[in-house]
C-alpha cells in the first residue's frame, strides 16, 4: 500500500555558485494530488524539480519520498532509485522503437507476457492502443505526448515529474492534451509535481500551486485562494493583468477612484484592482471614459478614464461602447486587494 505522504520535501536549499537559487523551499504532494510549481524564469522552480527528481542534491533540507528519506542527512539516491517518472517538453520517445516498445521499456524488468499487457494497458489509457505498431516519427506532436505519458506511467511510479511539458503544442491541442494527461494522473491516483510559468495551465491543472519568486515559496494555496486572496502584489499581478497605483489610508480606509475600501493599515498602499472588477452598469456609481475598446473573443478589453486615471476593464459586453464615450460601472470589491507599500 502505497504510503499518504507521497513527496515532502523540507527546508530545502540550493546555491549555484554563491547564488542561492532554492531558498528554504517546504511543500507536500498527497498521492493523486498534482501541485504546480509557478513563477518567471529564473526563480528555482526548475531546480526544485530537479531536486525532487534526485538530479540535484541539496545543500541543506531533506526529501522524502512515500515516507523513505531520499535526499538529506547524508543520503541522496540517484533518479533510477526514486521510482520517479518524467514527462518533459521533449517527449524522448525512441526513434528505433515503435510505440509499444517505447512503452515496454518502462517495464522492461517485468517478463515479457506482462511487459507487453501492462504496455498495452498505459495505451489504453491515453487513447493510443491503435497506434502500438506506430513509429514515433508517425505521430504527431499530442500522439507523442501521449506515449512518453504512458511510458513514464506504465512502471507505477511514486512520483510523478513534469517540466513544462505542453508548451511545444499549439493552443487548441495544448488544451486537448493536459486535460486528457490531468484524467489520466488522476485515475492512476500519482503524486505529481508540475514546473509551468503559465498561470491559466497551473490553475487548470493544480490541486495546489507554489508560486515562487528568487528562490523562495511566495505563497502555496489552491487556485481559487491564489486568485481571490493573493498574499502580496507579486502573486496578485502574476496571474492576469492588474491595474495598481498608490494611495494613503487613513483611519482605517482608502478614498480611491473606485470607491472607499478597508485598509489593512494606515499609511502609504498599493491598490490593485483586476480588470475583471469593473462591470459595465448604467446605474453604477462610477462614471468613466472610454478611450478604446478591443474585442477578444468572449470578453473585450477596454481602456478607460476616471478622474484623470487611466484604467483597463475586462468585460463581456456583446456591444462595445465607442472611444469618447461616456459608461458608468460598478465594482467587484472581491477584486480589489490593499497592501502595504514597500
Amino acid at each position: 500500500m502505497k504510503s499518504t505522504t507521497g513527496l515532502a520535501m523540507h527546508g530545502i536549499t540550493h546555491h549555484f555558485g554563491a547564488l542561492r537559487v532554492v531558498d528554504d523551499v517546504s511543500l507536500t504532494i498527497s498521492p493523486g494530488e498534482l501541485v504546480c510549481l509557478l513563477g518567471p524564469s529564473g526563480c528555482g522552480k526548475t531546480t526544485t524539480l530537479r531536486i525532487a527528481a534526485g538530479l540535484e542534491a541539496p545543500d541543506s533540507g531533506t526529501v522524502t519520498l512515500n515516507g523513505a528519506v531520499v535526499s538529506g542527512g547524508g543520503v541522496h539516491l540517484p533518479p533510477e532509485r526514486r521510482h520517479v517518472g518524467f514527462l518533459f517538453q521533449d517527449y524522448a520517445l525512441f526513434p528505433h522503437l515503435r510505440v509499444l516498445g517505447n512503452v515496454e521499456f518502462g517495464v522492461e524488468s517485468l517478463p515479457a507476457a506482462e511487459r507487453r499487457a501492462r504496455a498495452m494497458e498505459m495505451l489504453e489509457q491515453v487513447g493510443m492502443a491503435d497506434y502500438a505498431k506506430a513509429w514515433p516519427h508517425q505521430l504527431s506532436g499530442g500522439q507523442q505526448q501521449r506515449v512518453a505519458l504512458a511510458r513514464a506511467l506504465a512502471p507505477n511510479p511514486a512520483l510523478m515529474l513534469l517540466d513544462e511539458p505542453f508548451s511545444g503544442l499549439d493552443k487548441r491541442l495544448r488544451d486537448l492534451v493536459r486535460d486528457e494527461t490531468l484524467q489520466v494522473l488522476k485515475r492512476n491516483k500519482v503524486a505529481t509535481l508540475m514546473v509551468t510559468h503559465d498561470p491559466e495551465e497551473a490553475m487548470f491543472m493544480a490541486d495546489r500551486v507554489a508560486v515562487m519568486r528568487q528562490g523562495r515559496v511566495v505563497q502555496f494555496d489552491r487556485p481559487e485562494v491564489l486568485y481571490n486572496a493573493p498574499a502580496d502584489p507579486f502573486v496578485a499581478a502574476f496571474f492576469g493583468e492588474v491595474n495598481q497605483w498608490p494611495a494613503e489610508a487613513r483611519d482605517g480606509k482608502v478614498d480611491t477612484v473606485l470607491g472607499i475600501f478597508t485598509s489593512p493599515q494606515d499609511g502609504d498602499i498599493e491598490v490593485l484592482a483586476r480588470p475583471e472588477a469593473l462591470r459595465l452598469d448604467q446605474n453604477g456609481p462610477i462614471c468613466a471614459q472610454v478611450l478604446a475598446a478591443r474585442p477578444l473573443g468572449p470578453v473585450s478589453l477596454l481602456h478607460l478614464r476616471l478622474d484623470g486615471q487611466d484604467m483597463r476593464a475586462r468585460l463581456a459586453c456583446r456591444t462595445l461602447p465607442q472611444p469618447g464615450e461616456t459608461v458608468r460601472l460598478s465594482v467587484d470589491p472581491t477584486q480589489i486587494f490593499l497592501y502595504p507599500r514597500t
